[in-house]
């Protein structure tokens, strides 16, 4: 079991940390009940609650994008480095409030590094809002 800290999403106020145990998170799977589940490489499901992370973008699943096939190829590699990183290491999550759709904004650290960060660097992802979308053709 990994420890992890991070939010019970329903005693928390606003903002802010708190702390529960994840045993492990997977890929959320069309057509189930979003419990606690990665969407994509940049929003994920805990406790019930979506969660958008905050400061980078990754490539969209979706194949009628920008980048086509080659984006949902790189959506898949940004996924699962996403799942690998919170599976393999403890991680803290702070809250920032609500954005765009009412999902709940955050970032998630390990080692006190955000995994934004992480993925920027092995160009999974793009800074947000003023990176450029590398994965478009």
């Amino acid at each position: 079991m990994i420890r992890i800290l991070m939010a019970f999403l329903f005693l928390l106020p606003a903002y802010g940390p708190s702390y529960a145990v994840v045993d492990t998170i997977s890929y959320c799977v069309q057509g189930q009940k979003r419990i606690t589940c990665v969407v994509d490489g940049d929003t994920l499901w805990l406790h019930g609650t979506k969660i958008r992370l905050k400061g980078f973008d990754t490539p969209e699943p979706q194949v009628k994008l920008c980048g086509g096939n080659r984006e949902r190829a790189l959506a898949d590699k940004a996924s699962g480095r996403l799942i690998e990183l919170l599976n393999t290491n403890d991680w803290t999550i702070d809250y920032f409030g609500k954005g765009r759709n009412g999902r709940r904004l955050a970032t998630i650290s390990i080692k006190g590094r955000d995994v934004g960060d992480i993925l920027i660097e092995e160009k999974l992802a793009r800074s947000w809002p003023d990176g450029h979308e590398f994965w478009c053709n």
